[in-house]
């Protein structure tokens, strides 16, 4: 390649996939064309300079259809352009260096082409770039999802049912039948010298051609491996097997030299016209002419004192492993790399950051505010808020900048917690800020801040875009001169005229809804700030320790005294009668409740119009004689802010809203809530929706409604009805949707997991971040070139997007 991207173009670029990336893939609208349109623009013309690769045909055919794909398209569309654009960047770099080097010669395996590896060539490599594969590591490096044991044959006539069982067969007949509703039955019937065995599969409106196509499959005479579940079958009562995998042998079904039959066989995710078989010899051929190339990152004393494989060694055993005991060995071997790499790049960022960064020391007086203010509180602190308070106090006397989480689940008190570290800076002379993601929330802190510091002298303010003009200058000027101690609000905080005399300390409550620039613009109105973060949502040990590995975490697992478990039900649409009679009874007693609607489609707009009409039918129907009040996100502030204060003050008895109320609703006289199309959220939401009531030492109750049928979702809602602990929820969210889902789609910097599987190696994780930091402190990385070089390649990748600098 003679030619390359040149800054310019990847500055536009980079521009392009930004705004987009953080508009959540929306196609958005340029000045001149939608994103869509300029990305095809641009590959386009990049392709002809560079000369025309199946790569670039491939990306340019993505974004053909970019408009009219749904955001699961449009992510990974962006994702596989970024890897190609990282990719073509490093052989840049890699020619620029070795002007005298043929491209296709004597480059290592982390830049040489996947095209020209033995046996691919553009085609298939065309094919291998849909996943995400653009150079030989990248084909070592693509795992294997799951493995078919065909090293062991049973015979057919000793099958039994609800096992694992592979069969080594011929096929004798195959018949098919369509039915009116269009419904082609395809039966195979198959045999070995102990009997046979039929074997259905349903297609749904086929025609003549694509039968044919199917039924070529199984021809008669064949000699086939094929796997599956062995279960009773419902219309002939005989053995049958289902979620079948099979393969057609050839040559000697024990053949040792065959990738796909005789063995336990690797199973990968593949793309369309993409044969598993040609997938496996690519990786075969990789591993035999490369894998000695494959450097080793993680020091020798650590792989010996983990018993960790030779990296050359795991990734032939991963790939095609003798048997199960040495894919899992291998398997954990790697994931232990993984982890350890990531945590690695975690522990240098923390460094850079303390060595980089000065901070405030605060020290916190026998009789001062933090004191008198813990001394005064009408109840005692609980063991996990007292420990809590103690590590963020160590933190900020110890002269090095906090680098800490304060996680906390609903109603465990983070709020005071918060408190204490916002007057040790007012005390020291310095003041505080919080931030919030919403306007309620910031309301919410803003209240709660002012009945309980007004009593020691301390003047708090709220910053949100709702104050009124005159308003905000007189905030800002007494701000600016010191009148102001603690500063809550929104992103009004991080706005230009907002100056702060002398801050000392900064919260960001919710942090995962800030992007890394609003949190550091906010930290940048001061000097050398103390800044804690915050997350009212559980998050799973190993996702904190992945997404947030270069911060210290601080959890408060434990509620205050006297609070009641929430009783949780789930119910079915008809039986909305018995959710409105314990809503009445409640209002009856004394008591208030939510109902809430789900987002629907991801419109604010319509899920408003769904919630006032809804809000209309139960003021003039069931609740004619209780009064019903609305809340939704196309309110002004102002408008939230006197709805909220109205049901506060008891002037509604019900609350129809969206999830607006989701975090940092307080209202403790609130004692049950209903969610309806329950199955719409996620359980990790839910819980925070739940925590909207049970408040006080008053019995709450939580009713999910739900109109689904299905027996996974009935099952994933009823976790929510056997606990009330928000970690444990978290976890089973993980599991359930996996780490990018759990933590929304506006999380950005989420590090890319080839291998670890958040939800089972949290025991790896843990050894890993352990000696990644001991490595880190007893090391000097530069008498380690292999590490260094992979450290330092990876630090150059920006953390919100992987676009390269």
């Amino acid at each position: 390649m003679t030619e390359f991207i040149s800054e310019t173009e990847l500055n536009r670029i980079r521009l392009a996939l930004n705004i987009e990336i953080k508009n959540h893939y929306i196609d958005i609208e340029g000045r001149e064309c939608p994103f869509s349109v300029f990305m095809k623009r641009e590959i386009t013309k990049l392709s002809k300079r560079l000369g025309k690769s199946p790569k670039w045909e491939a990306l340019s055919k993505d974004f053909e259809y970019y408009a009219q794909e749904g955001y699961g398209y449009r992510k990974l569309c962006i994702e596989r352009f970024i890897k190609l654009l990282q990719f073509e960047t490093e052989i840049a770099k890699e020619e620029q260096s070795n002007k005298n080097r043929k491209y296709s010669e004597d480059i290592d395996i982390y830049t040489k082409d996947v095209t020209y590896l033995r046996g691919v060539g553009p085609k298939i490599s065309q094919l291998f770039n849909k996943l995400g594969i653009y150079t030989v590591y990248d084909l070592l490096t693509y795992y294997p999802k799951k493995y078919i044991d065909y090293s062991k044959r049973i015979l057919i006539r000793d099958l039994t049912e609800d096992t694992d069982a592979t069969i080594f067969c011929t096929v004798s007949k195959v018949k098919t039948f369509t039915s009116k509703k269009k419904l082609t039955v395809m039966t195979v019937t198959v045999q070995d010298e102990s009997g046979s065995l039929d074997l259905t599969f349903f297609y749904a409106s086929v025609n003549r051609f694509l039968i044919e196509h199917y039924k070529s499959n199984f021809k008669v005479g064949t000699r086939m491996l094929i796997s599956g579940k062995v279960k009773l079958d419902g219309y002939s009562h005989r053995l049958t097997l289902s979620k079948i995998e099979y393969q057609t042998v050839d040559g000697d079904f024990y053949d040792s030299d065959n990738l796909n039959v005789g063995r336990i066989v690797p199973i990968y995710a593949l793309c369309e016209n993409l044969n598993i078989k040609t997938l496996r010899r690519a990786i075969s051929n990789a591993l035999e002419d490369w894998s000695k190339s494959v450097e080793e990152f993680i020091p020798e004393y650590i792989r010996e004192k983990y018993k960790i494989l030779p990296k050359e060694q795991s990734l032939k055993m991963i790939h095609f492993p003798k048997n199960f005991e040495e894919a899992e060995n291998a398997r954990n071997s790697l994931v232990f790399e993984e982890l350890f790499l990531l945590e690695l790049k975690m522990g240098i960022i923390k460094q850079e950051h303390v060595k980089n960064t000065s901070s405030t020391h605060l020290t916190v007086a026998e009789n001062g505010l933090v004191k008198r203010f813990v001394n005064g509180l009408p109840f005692e602190l609980t063991s996990a808020q007292k420990r809590a308070i103690n590590e963020i106090f160590g933190d900020i006397d110890s002269g090095k900048p906090m680098q800490r989480l304060l996680q906390g689940d609903v109603g465990s008190g983070k709020t005071v917690v918060a408190c204490t570290m916002l007057l040790a800076a007012v005390e020291n002379g310095y003041q505080a800020a919080i931030m919030a993601p919403t306007e309620i929330l910031a309301a919410q802190h803003f209240n709660n801040f002012v009945s309980l510091l007004t009593p020691l002298g301390v003047n708090v303010a709220l910053f949100t875009s709702s104050n009124s003009a005159k308003q905000k200058k007189l905030l800002e000027t007494n701000l600016l001169n010191g009148q102001i101690d603690i500063a809550v609000g929104t992103h009004a905080l991080i706005q230009n005229k907002v100056e702060f005399k002398n801050l000392g300390a900064v919260i960001i409550d919710e942090q995962h809804r800030f992007g890394v620039k609003q949190r550091n613009a906010l930290k940048s109105k001061a000097t050398v700030p103390q800044m804690l973060t915050m997350s009212a949502t559980p998050i799973p040990r190993t996702l904190a320790l992945t997404a947030h590995g270069d911060l210290d975490l601080t959890v408060i697992d434990e509620l205050p005294a006297g609070r009641k478990e929430i009783k949780t039900t789930l119910i079915k649409l008809s039986e909305h009668k018995k959710a409105y009679n314990l809503i009445k009874s409640e209002i009856d007693s004394g008591h208030q409740a939510y109902i809430v609607f789900p987002l629907i489609e991801e419109s604010e707009t319509i899920s408003a119009k769904a919630a006032t009409k809804e809000a209309e039918v139960l003021q003039n129907g069931i609740f004619k004689d209780y009064r019903v009040g609305l809340l939704h996100g196309k309110m002004s502030a102002e408008e939230k802010d006197d709805v909220m204060n109205d049901f506060k003050s008891k002037k509604y008895d019900i609350l129809v809203s969206t999830t607006v109320i989701e975090v940092g609703v307080d209202v403790p006289n609130a004692t049950v809530i209903m969610i309806e199309n329950a199955e719409r959220f996620g359980l990790s939401q839910l819980h925070q929706l739940r925590g909207r009531v049970g408040r006080n030492s008053l019995q709450s109750y939580c009713i999910l409604v739900s109109s689904s049928n299905s027996q996974d979702t009935l099952a994933r809602l009823n976790i929510m009805t056997q606990t009330n602990d928000g970690f444990v929820i978290a976890e089973k969210d993980l599991e359930i949707r996996g780490p990018g889902e759990f933590l929304g789609i506006r999380q950005s910097g989420m590090p890319e997991l080839n291998l670890t599987d958040l939800t089972r190696d949290l025991k790896i994780l843990e050894i890993a971040r352990k000696s990644a930091f001991d490595f880190l402190n007893t090391n000097n990385i530069n008498d380690f070139p292999a590490l260094k070089k992979y450290i330092g390649q990876n630090l150059k990748i920006t953390k919100d997007t992987g676009i390269p600098d």
